[in-house]
């Protein structure tokens, strides 16, 4: 089989998306083909930000996306002046801050031909922040672009009222063939392990360059899919439901730790910590309700990157029990996770299809819970207490 051809420019990174691109590289070039407010919808990894970034610099770009060009390396690297592009590191986007990217968004380019807005998530939008968005998209300015980004098993959570008044831009997981292909041309990683990480990441780039590059991520997998051949006993149950929690917390804790340290340090300096004379015991109250904002939002941020690390699991263990019922009814399908061939086969003959199936409910309910705001260790017990009864 031949190797994939990449596309070139900014859409570099738009893998396995030809259609897509086309419409957008379009879009780019002829004015009577654009529009001002596009949702951009597909499942995790099949890269909606990515795509909504490529199109950024491409309607910047004087050559339509040439990926060389200030305007096209500024967007591409997220300092463009008229290009804003919110990445919600809570568990929602907030009124307050929607009201004031919709009120930047709204005045005259100061350097490209548009002002644009990304939403990478754009179905975190409470309910009071997708009301003062819908405004802005339904009488927006002349030169202003919305660009809206939703996972496609969900996007009626985005209101129907957005929704009406966008342009639906599909994407596709990509196959592992393109995914392999841009590990290698990419990111410089051995065609053995690039080919090994993208046939287990179901068409995630960003999950095949994680299990390609760390040997922690590789190491997390390996132990989740022990898992369903160990579960004996009840007890089993419940130990491995607390460490999962724990490895989430922990993968959270490290990803967080630095990072708040900094913001910590530069707030204390932004507020003149330390200070003496006139003026230091307002400026210390007005440091104290920073403090506390500052605090507010890393224990949201703390919070969605334990769920990630979470979900992430779950996906792996959902993954198994679908390979398990392919194996069971010999579809002529490919596994998620064929290097856990003999495993999948040993549950299959094991296991009859009503159990896989409600196991595989068991873990996407488990999902359910934690997004309805679920206490990760209750709704990691529930689950495996399910899994262990089959």
């Amino acid at each position: 089989m031949s190797a994939p051809i990449l596309a070139g420019g900014v859409w570099r990174d738009v893998v396995g998306q030809p259609a897509a691109v086309a419409e957008l590289s379009q879009a780019a070039a002829d004015p009577a083909a654009m529009t001002h407010a596009w949702l951009f919808t597909g499942p995790p990894g099949s890269g909606r930000s990515n795509a909504a970034r490529a199109f950024a610099a491409a309607l910047q770009c004087p050559d339509g996306g040439c990926g060389e060009c200030q305007a096209c390396r500024t967007v591409l690297h997220r300092t463009h002046a008229d290009v804003r592009e919110v990445v919600p590191e809570g568990l929602s986007i907030s009124v307050a801050e929607m009201r004031n990217l919709v009120q930047l968004a709204a005045r005259r380019p100061s350097t490209g031909e548009w002002q644009i807005l990304i939403i990478t998530d754009a179905d975190r939008l409470t309910e009071g922040a997708a009301n003062a968005l819908l405004k802005a998209v339904e009488e927006p300015a002349p030169q202003t672009v919305f660009l809206l980004c939703a996972p496609s098993d969900h996007p009626e959570d985005v209101p129907v009222t957005i929704r009406s008044r966008c342009r639906l831009v599909p994407l596709r997981s990509p196959a592992p063939e393109a995914v392999a292909a841009v590990l290698v041309e990419r990111d410089g990683i051995e065609p053995d392990m690039a080919s090994w990480a993208a046939a287990v990441s179901g068409g995630h780039v960003g999950r095949a360059r994680r299990l390609a590059r760390d040997s922690d991520a590789r190491d997390r997998r390996e132990r989740i899919l022990g898992v369903p051949l160990r579960l004996r006993h009840l007890g089993d149950a419940f130990a491995f439901a607390d460490n999962i929690v724990r490895s989430a917390e922990a993968e959270a804790t490290d990803v967080s730790e630095t990072r708040d340290a900094a913001e910590r340090e530069e707030l204390a300096v932004a507020m003149g910590a330390g200070g003496t004379g006139k003026g230091a015991a307002t400026a210390a109250r007005g440091a104290k309700a920073a403090e506390r904002e500052l605090e507010r939002r890393q224990k949201s941020r703390n919070t969605r990157t334990q769920r990630d690390a979470l979900d992430r699991a779950l996906v792996d263990l959902a993954g198994f029990y679908r390979d398990v019922l392919v194996a069971a009814s010999q579809a002529p399908v490919a596994l998620s996770n064929p290097d856990r061939e003999a495993d999948i086969h040993q549950a299959a003959r094991e296991w009859s299809a009503e159990s896989t199936l409600r196991r595989l409910e068991a873990v996407l309910a488990c999902r359910e819970a934690l997004e309805l705001n679920v206490k990760p260790r209750i709704a990691v017990e529930a689950m495996m207490t399910a899994l262990q009864q089959g």
